[in-house]
């Protein structure tokens, strides 16, 4: 039983109260994410596009474009950090950016949200401050105003997003306490998974893209291991569409993946609990993903 709220009964505002205040600061969004994304304005245009209301000054959401933006170019979106727990898809975005990315400004447009959810990458956690979780809620109105934003962002680039990419990690802290807080919070049962031990892919049931999914995985598995079935042939309960991939109903789910209109779009998860795996190895795997899949759309 969760330590918050009656069995049988969703949270009112009172549950969610107490459930803001036993989070706790656990790290720095200052010193882990904007000291490498503030540096990145010489080599690329580094621009505001919100801030969270919890704390505006020290909650800022930037965006990583490319410096000679054109509205006639495909567009490569990369986001991360829309769980603020899932360490590897924010510091895997900001290594992209550092390292890969003005490689491809000459045919695409590039733009990173490298941390969505910057109060939720201190605490690390799933949610937002509200109990809200961002990537149930990129849909119009949103309720989760980390996902309000990235969502008005979009809207207001006259472009085409042809590939998005939205960075994830699957850790063991799903199973020890985010679904046990989402079953007390909706007053459901959510029974715990077998958490995949490796990198796998979740596509978009409405636009698969099945062999630009297995590319992506193709490109991954030469830097970590992909996840393997579970006995049931499923990840995360779901089943396989191919090795290492699984498919979701993005706009459905209210998923980030669904935030735009592009062709190829892909969730990355990674196992950094895995004994297989390290923080450096996870975040290597994220850019492995993000170059081969954009190494596929450019082809294609």
């Amino acid at each position: 039983m969760y330590d918050i709220g009656s069995p049988g009964v969703t949270w009112g505002d009172k549950e969610k109260k107490q459930w803001f205040n036993k989070q706790v600061i656990k790290r720095s969004y200052h010193d882990e994410v904007l000291l490498k994304v503030l540096p990145l304005a010489s080599l690329f245009d580094v621009e505001q596009y919100g801030a969270l209301t919890i704390d505006k000054a020290r909650y800022p959401l930037y965006a990583i474009k490319s410096k000679n933006w054109q509205a006639d170019k495909k567009t490569v979106l990369v986001t991360g950090g829309v769980h603020g727990y899932e360490t590897s898809g924010v510091q895997g975005a900001i290594r992209f950016a550092q390292t890969q990315a003005q490689d491809y400004q000459t045919l695409f447009n590039v733009i990173i949200l490298p941390c969505i959810s910057p109060w939720g990458y201190e605490t690390i956690n799933r949610w937002n401050p509200k109990a809200i979780d961002p990537n149930r809620s990129f849909y119009a109105n949103s309720p989760a105003e980390e996902s309000a934003a990235a969502l008005n962002l979009m809207q207001s680039l006259d472009t085409e997003i042809y590939l998005h990419i939205d960075l994830h990690e699957t850790t063991d802290t799903d199973n020890s306490e985010f679904r046990p807080a989402l079953a007390a919070r909706d007053a459901t049962v959510h029974d715990n998974w077998n958490i995949p031990d490796g990198f796998y892919l979740v596509g978009d049931s409405t636009k698969a893209q099945a062999d630009f999914q297995k590319a992506v995985i193709t490109g991954v598995e030469a830097v970590t291991h992909i996840a393997p079935a579970d006995d049931s042939g499923k990840l995360i309960g779901v089943d396989i569409e191919q090795h290492g991939v699984i498919n979701y109903a993005a706009r459905e789910l209210g998923l980030c993946m669904g935030l735009t209109d592009a062709k190829f779009v892909t969730t990355t998860e990674v196992y950094p609990d895995s004994p297989n795996a390290d923080d450096e190895n996870c975040i290597l795997a994220q850019v492995a993903a993000i170059t081969s899949a954009i190494a596929y759309a450019k082809n294609n």
